[in-house]
């Protein structure tokens, strides 16, 4: 298989380049084709601006997503974005490894996503009628890939547990999850987090890669968080709220987006 592996940390000791490099090396030792982006090393501009679209004249105002789009279409974007979107074609996996920096990602990788996903591209894709609002969460450009965090976190795993003061860890990256991945159709593995990153002792640091190089070889065997899918029936149109006949109105927030292991038996069997 083909994983492509993106990280965002500006140190080439870090602990999160060290876990990337470990990684690398067990999909290549299971005979996978693997590409690295490291976003550092090669300097990757992150802001969005009008470098980004050389055919928009000077007079035009810059609205992204319509400059995105046509510069899309036209394939007048720029060379790094294509050269970021044919790996992101090429490859059947996406890993993203980057240290949790108030609460999300370093912005260099945000500056990854932002540029890279083009309208058209990972946005703004398939029909949006009555019946259907695009191909988008669980469907889309990427659908049948999957995706994967490696994230270092300073905290303690308590800090980001289910009554932690930091908020709990899958909350916080729901946005990376539900969001940047499965917006655009990847199937979105479990994370694989390290806690008290600042505190990792060597003893730590092997036992960590060893787990780590687990998940690497169970990558496309693991089951992806199962996310509701947009189309699949639970959302109304055009609200795309919940539908309480399909979702029970007790569940909110983050989590109600999640399918719950006993649903599918219930809808089969109908309300009551």
């Amino acid at each position: 298989m083909k994983i492509l592996v993106v990280s965002a940390h500006p140190d080439p000791a870090s602990l999160t380049n060290a876990l990337r490099d470990g990684a690398v090396a067990q999909l290549r030792a299971d005979g996978h084709a693997v590409r690295v982006t490291d976003l550092y090393a090669i300097g990757w501009k992150s802001e969005v601006d009008r470098r980004d679209f050389p055919a928009l004249p000077e007079s035009a105002r810059l609205r992204v997503p319509a400059a995105s789009g046509e510069a899309f279409v036209t394939g007048s974007l720029t060379q790094d974005f294509r050269a970021a979107q044919k790996d992101l074609l090429w490859a059947d996996a996406l890993i993203l490894a980057f240290p949790l920096w108030w609460f999300s990602m370093p912005a260099i990788l945000k500056g990854w996503i932002d540029r890279v996903y083009a309208f058209g591209f990972a946005y703004g894709v398939g029909e949006h009628s009555e019946t259907r609002w695009g191909d988008r969460y669980g469907e889309g450009t990427l659908a049948g890939k999957r995706a994967m965090l490696i994230v270092t976190a300073g905290g303690w795993p308590s800090h980001y547990g289910p009554r932690g003061i930091n908020g709990p860890i899958d909350d916080l990256l729901f946005p990376i999850h539900h969001g940047v991945l499965f917006y655009p159709g990847y199937d979105v593995l479990p994370p694989f987090v390290l806690y008290r990153a600042d505190r990792t002792d060597a003893a730590t640091f092997d036992a960590t890669a060893i787990a780590l190089k687990g998940r690497m070889q169970t990558l496309f065997e693991t089951p992806p968080i199962p996310f509701r899918r947009q189309n699949g029936g639970d959302y109304a149109l055009p609200s795309m709220a919940l539908r309480p006949d399909r979702v029970g109105p007790d569940l909110a927030g983050f989590t109600a987006h999640i399918e719950r292991p006993d649903e599918s038996v219930r809808q089969a069997e109908g309300p009551g």
